[in-house]
């Protein structure tokens, strides 16, 4: 289900990003996502998001939180450390994503991800959770 939520929201947000008047599409972000919206579409204009590539083709996304602190972010299963995901995603269900993750998504249909290559086994060890962000 997962995989169909992201392919949806990055084509429907691609499709939101790329007409005349990005700003006028803030209103239907901030209605969906609640308030995590503003706070992604802060991260993406602070240029936060950082798409890390591996040789093999895996994919891992380190965003900058305001408070400094790096989280990993796994759209392939959608999964955020942050103490945020954890609660209001995953416990109390409030929510479908934390901010980290709405900013990936949305740095992504806006193009304004950084990109940074890594090797496989930096790769492996960041996925094994054995390396620092």
């Amino acid at each position: 289900p997962w995989r169909s939520l992201e392919s949806d929201c990055l084509r429907l947000w691609t499709g939101v990003f790329y007409t005349d008047d990005e700003f006028k599409q803030v209103p239907f972000i901030q209605f969906v996502f609640g308030s995590c919206a503003l706070q992604a579409l802060d991260l993406v204009d602070q240029h936060s998001v950082t798409c890390l590539t591996a040789p093999s083709g895996r994919k891992a996304f380190q965003v900058t939180g305001g408070s400094g602190r790096l989280y990993t972010c796994f759209l392939s299963c959608h999964y955020c450390p942050c103490p945020a995901f954890a609660y209001s995603v995953l416990r109390r269900n409030d929510g479908l994503v934390c901010k980290h993750i709405l900013a990936v998504y949305l740095s992504q249909a806006m193009a304004a991800t950084q990109q940074e290559s890594v090797s496989d086994q930096q790769m492996s060890l960041l996925l094994s959770g054995t390396m620092d962000p």
